[in-house]
């Protein structure tokens, strides 16, 4: 292969295929019965991560009953040292899972590679609290190789009800080139792990006789996704 990055990426996602094969099952299992019930799949990251999230949300092939909390509080459009920050202070996940319409019995997806800021680790300890279950997307052995920034001092892999470990290098770094660490793989990791888990959702519940609500490109002709704009309309506030 002619890159190196290309061998690397690669390589980490049939080892997180593998690692995770049983959590996958977990996963896909937990957003079936959220498509029959009717719930919401809610998906939450801070920085960086919340791009993971947006992989899921109002996309060509993505479940219609996703809804991506884009607080602008957490993206980096308004300020990537400004969205570091907050994502280490404690008190500000209740004021963003407050502004949204979250329910009992609905999932929360929550990414944080390295698990260990404040941020995400509160919201899913809220969630939980809510009798939301909780599905964090995390690096299982740098967390735990990492000192919390809650004053709890859990890490996001012991708050959450499901996991599914990227299994990354520390640094999210899967090259070095003389001393200078590149190659980040954790978004990529990440949103392949979920998008396993969102298409085989749609498989299985067609199995069992069930059409979920699937985006179709609004770029290909005869197609129409108002229906579920309009199912799910006053329930996903960025809708």
């Amino acid at each position: 292969m002619k890159y190196a990055y290309s061998e690397k990426i690669i390589a980490a996602l049939e080892r997180a295929e593998e690692a995770n094969e049983q959590s996958l099952e977990q996963v896909i299992d937990a957003f079936v019965q959220c498509v029959k019930d009717d719930h919401l799949i809610h998906t939450f990251g801070t920085g960086h991560s919340h791009m993971i999230g947006i992989e899921l949300f109002a996309r060509a092939g993505g479940l219609g009953n996703v809804d991506a909390m884009l607080d602008p509080d957490v993206l980096t459009s308004n300020g990537a040292q400004r969205s570091c920050a907050l994502e280490k202070v404690c008190g500000i996940a209740d004021v963003i899972y407050d502004s949204y319409r979250i329910e009992k019995g609905d999932l929360m997806v929550i990414s944080s590679n390295s698990g260990r800021n404040a941020m995400p680790i509160e919201m899913a300890m809220r969630a939980q609290k809510e009798g939301v279950r909780v599905i964090a997307v995390t690096d299982v052995s740098v967390s735990r190789a990492s000192v919390s920034r809650h004053p709890s001092g859990k890490h996001l892999f012991e708050c959450a009800d499901l996991v599914l470990d990227t299994q990354l290098p520390p640094g999210d770094a899967l090259l070095d080139f003389d001393g200078i660490r590149t190659g980040p793989g954790s978004s990529i990791v990440s949103m392949v792990l979920l998008d396993i888990v969102a298409s085989e959702t749609i498989r299985r519940c067609l199995e069992e006789g069930i059409r979920p609500y699937v985006f179709q490109s609004q770029n290909v002709d005869g197609f129409d996704n108002d229906a579920i704009y309009a199912h799910y309309a006053g329930r996903i506030k960025h809708y």
